[in-house]
This record gives C-alpha cells, sequence and structure tokens, in this order.
C-alpha cells in the first residue's frame, strides 16, 4: 500500500525503477548463461542492481513495492507462474537480508549485495525444496551460493559505480 504522503517524485521513480527492473529480468532470460555454467535457474542478477539502488536511495518498503512488482510482471510477461514463486521467495529473503546488513558499519555495497545473493539463493532452494518435497534439494545449495558470491560482488559493483556516479544527484532524487 502506498503511503498518503509519498509524494509524485517517489511514485515516479518507483514506476521508472520497476521498469528497469522488468527491462533487464526480460533481457536477462535471453542470456544463455547456462552454456557457460551448467546448472539449472542460475542467472546473473542484473534486475537486483535496481533492488539495490532502491534500498540505497529510497526506503526497504519501496524497494519492496518495486521488487514484487517486477516479479509479478515478468512472471505475466514470460507466462512463468512457476517462476514467479522463486523469484518472489528469493527476492524477498535477498530483500530483508540486504535491508538489515545495508545498516551494519562493516559492510559496504558489495557486502550487502553479496549477502544478498545469498538470501536470494536460499529463497530459490527453500521454495524448491517445498514444491519438490526433496531434501536433496539442499545439496545444490552449496553450487549456488558459490555462483551467487561471484554474482552477487558484480551486482554490488554496478549498484555502486550507480550510486558513487550519481552522486548528489542521486541523493537528491528523492528531493524536497
Amino acid at each position: 500500500m502506498v503511503r498518503p504522503e509519498m509524494k509524485t517524485k517517489d511514485l515516479t521513480l518507483m514506476g521508472i525503477l520497476t521498469a528497469l527492473a522488468l527491462a533487464l529480468s526480460l533481457v536477462e532470460r535471453m542470456i544463455p548463461l547456462e552454456l557457460l555454467i551448467p546448472l539449472p535457474g542460475v542467472k546473473l542478477g542484473l534486475a537486483n542492481t535496481v533492488t539495490l539502488f532502491a534500498l540505497y536511495r529510497l526506503s526497504p518498503a519501496q524497494a519492496a513495492l518495486i521488487l514484487t512488482a517486477r516479479c509479478l510482471l515478468t512472471a505475466a510477461f514470460s507466462g512463468n507462474m512457476t517462476g514467479l514463486a522463486f523469484s518472489m521467495a528469493g527476492g524477498l529473503i535477498s530483500l530483508g537480508v540486504m535491508a538489515a546488513a545495508r545498516h551494519s558499519r562493516h559492510l559496504s555495497v558489495f557486502g550487502v549485495s553479496v549477502l544478498g545473493a545469498a538470501g536470494h539463493n536460499f529463497g530459490q532452494i527453500l521454495t524448491a525444496r517445498l514444491l519438490m518435497n526433496s531434501p536433496y534439494i539442499w545439496g545444490y545449495l552449496p553450487y549456488l551460493l558459490l555462483i551467487g558470491t561471484a554474482c552477487g560482488l558484480a551486482t554490488g559493483a554496478v549498484g555502486a559505480g550507480v550510486l558513487r556516479s550519481l552522486g548528489a544527484a542521486g541523493k537528491s532524487l528523492r528531493g524536497a
């Protein structure tokens, strides 16, 4: 639910970020990453750069709205409703982990992003465990965490670069 005091500027920014996240998510589906990494479900996490940005420049609630809209729209456009369960669970757990980690003095954007990637992997495995009813699915987690760490570092690099390049402009996006 959108707060009544939310400004038009915030809503506009959220709409733009949702569209960007949706576009990145759909583009990412076209990248044949499984040719390089022969594990099902492995993705770069391009759309997660938007979630990371929203978490640092907006509120966790606004980032959650953007994430939820992106997941729902991606599922609607791709017709993959099973993927929606994996995407939502992974995304929401990732966002929760990143929101908590963001306030640590000891973590940079890179560390927050890597922890978010791990949270996403955990959410996906938990969803798979519930849908497939097989305890053996947990054996897949170490491989996902290894790849997720690399992807989290890449997402963190992009996120840090965007946040740094916007500088004062990024801080004033929410403006008065």
